[in-house]
């Protein structure tokens, strides 16, 4: 087992970031479909997932790909760098699949398929154990019992479960699709059992991407809104209209008060986090020729963004 030897990000370098003001340093066309996720190795590598069922791994000074790795079936939604250093993804074809990354080799260490469906997103909880949702309306929680993940129980949803965070020590929160309505629920990790919820919330357009901005704001994406919650009193505190945006499904956080946004129309905006608002400070058009689907701090004073067009792009 590797040591947790987790790349500190230097949050100073992002204190004059300003997005209105940036040229793609570079522009990485590797992938043949949809950008959906992006992620970074210890050693510094940007690591990406794609519809074209490849996770690539990419040099630091070329950002050519130093490995591709071919082991899904279908689209890659997610892939995530454990403590542990193993690289872990989940894909469309109802797996999740964890490797060693050696060098620009690999050794695949595990595939778990205990889900009967797509799977959207998986994460690694505080204490290591990984949770992944799924679009079969279950959420899976599993142990590292020697250095293996084994499922320890799971929790049937209503609907397809599309999103997933950790909000709090002992507690995550979903996202829920039924239909038109679209939930979220408090999970307490300690009982295993939903403590709080907030239903009907279709209205806000919140069926996007989860991403903690603050220790007590959760920001959801959705169409054409960015809509806050605060995890300490389970309520919606906030709703941005950001009009003829599309679907909001990228979040970046540069440092503890600004954060990055895409969108559907390749538009990344900038927003200064002012108590439970968000403000408006700085935004760049046109950034892809399609929608944003990731973003990522790089922790270099650098940011990337994957595309709905096929590319990266180095900010």
């Amino acid at each position: 087992k590797k040591e947790n030897t987790k790349k500190e990000i230097n949050y100073e370098l992002y204190n004059d970031f300003d997005i209105s003001s940036k040229d793609p340093v570079q522009v990485l066309n590797s992938h043949t479909s949809w950008v959906y996720c992006l992620t970074m190795l210890d050693d510094g590598r940007l690591v990406s997932g794609s519809a074209d069922k490849q996770i690539i791994v990419y040099n630091k000074e070329t950002f050519e790909p130093d490995l591709t790795i071919k082991e899904h079936n279908s689209n890659v939604y997610s892939v995530i760098k454990l403590r542990s250093g193993i690289l872990a993804s989940c894909s469309d074809d109802k797996t999740i699949r964890l490797y060693n990354i050696k060098g620009n080799n690999y050794e695949k260490l595990q595939t778990l398929n205990y889900h009967k469906d797509s799977i959207y997103q998986i994460i690694e909880l505080k204490n290591e154990s990984l949770v992944s949702c799924s679009r079969d309306k279950s959420i899976i929680f599993y142990l590292n019992e020697d250095f293996k993940y084994q499922k320890d129980y799971s929790q049937s949803t209503s609907g397809s479960c599309i999103s997933i965070t950790q909000t709090k020590e002992n507690e995550i929160c979903y996202l829920e699709r039924n239909g038109n309505e679209n939930s979220i629920y408090f999970f307490d990790l300690e009982e295993k059992k939903v403590k709080e919820s907030i239903s009907s919330i279709n209205n806000t357009g919140c069926f996007g991407p989860f991403n903690m901005i603050t220790k007590d704001l959760l920001i959801i994406g959705g169409e054409n809104k960015i809509t806050i919650v605060n995890v300490n009193q389970y309520k919606v505190v906030k709703v941005i209209e950001e009009p003829n945006s599309g679907y909001i499904r990228g979040f970046c956080m540069l440092n503890q008060n600004m954060l990055l946004v895409g969108d559907n129309n390749g538009i990344i905006r900038q927003y200064k986090i002012e108590g439970e608002n968000l403000s408006l400070v700085s935004q760049k058009e046109w950034t892809h020729t399609n929608g944003v689907c990731a973003l990522l701090n790089m922790g270099d004073g650098h940011v990337a963004s994957g595309s709905f067009d096929n590319s990266i792009k180095i900010w």
